[in-house]
């Protein structure tokens, strides 16, 4: 007989690519995972796994079986979490990806009371700033600043969410102040490269106007690019939840040339097909509140 934690357990592995990774998100050793999945094929008398020392596959039959097993391990889920919101508690596994400076700054304190109100919700949070797939990821959600490209996601707007040209007074008092975009190309730059290029995007009337300045450094991380620009190194694009603290301390200075940078928003989105759970929404209807709009991180005055 099928045991719904051997389907759990195909599914994480499969999701995770290694049972290492699968027994931590699952939170299981990897001698019990592996367990589950020999007593399941077993059951099954099929392979679903390639094995070898260095990766595992999915064989045809287990390529075959996980599309229903997801759906299966998904409804289970979501079926026990119903039950627990008609006795009126949210409960249950839940997983989401958001970006390492939002993370840090904002998404984690605002979670946390919302977690200590709602103790029965087994909340995974990764923080990485590379582009993850919800779906094949194993993701309920991920939270993202930007744009949401991937038609296979549903989006929702947790925020609005400016992006502010600074530099240091020490960067400005030595370069002097861009007063304008034609400026702005003789100046350094900043840079978050995981956006892909190196070029700062304000709103024209004709559409996007792109500045691209002199390259003073590349960097992946959004507590980087603002620490660079507080040490002087140029001028750089950042977004208000990571560069708010900063202006209002007086170590950026927002700089205007007469053109806004283009217009951006902080969305929780997850996987189109599935119906968000009443905890991922509820979730979202906190962060919302708790953000505000216009968000409580853009810069005073």
């Amino acid at each position: 007989m099928l045991r719904i934690e051997g389907i759990a357990a195909f599914v994480a592995v499969a999701e995770a690519g290694s049972i290492s990774e699968a027994a931590r998100r699952l939170r299981l050793s990897k001698s019990v995972v592996s367990e589950r999945l020999a007593e399941m094929e077993k059951t099954l008398g099929a392979t679903l796994l390639h094995r070898t020392t260095r990766k595992l596959t999915l064989t045809e039959d287990g390529v075959a079986f996980l599309e229903r097993a997801s759906r299966i391990v998904h409804e289970v889920r979501e079926a026990a979490a119903d039950l627990a919101k008609r006795r009126g508690t949210l409960a249950g596994p839940l997983r989401i990806a958001a970006p390492v400076t939002f993370g840090r700054m904002h998404l984690g304190p605002a979670l946390y009371p919302f977690l200590a109100d709602h103790p029965d919700i087994e909340l995974t949070l990764d923080l990485d700033d590379r582009r993850v797939d919800a779906s094949s990821d194993g993701y309920d959600a991920i939270v993202r600043h930007g744009l949401i490209a991937d038609s296979r996601l549903v989006a929702w707007k947790l925020a609005p969410s400016r992006r502010l040209l600074v530099a240091s007074p020490d960067y400005l008092t030595r370069n002097g102040t861009p007063a304008s975009l034609a400026d702005l190309g003789d100046h350094r730059g900043i840079f978050y490269t995981n956006r892909g290029v190196a070029d700062w995007r304000f709103q024209g009337q004709d559409g996007a106007v792109v500045i691209r300045g002199k390259l003073a450094l590349g960097i992946n991380n959004g507590d980087v690019c603002r620490d660079a620009a507080i040490a002087g190194l140029g001028i750089a694009l950042l977004p208000a939840f990571v560069a708010g603290p900063a202006v209002n301390s007086g170590h950026l200075v927002e700089i205007d040339v007469g053109s806004r940078p283009e217009a951006e928003f902080i969305f929780m989105a997850h996987p189109e097909g599935r119906n968000p759970s009443a905890k991922l929404r509820a979730i979202a209807d906190h962060l919302k509140k708790t953000f505000g709009d216009p968000p409580y991180w853009d810069p005073v005055g």
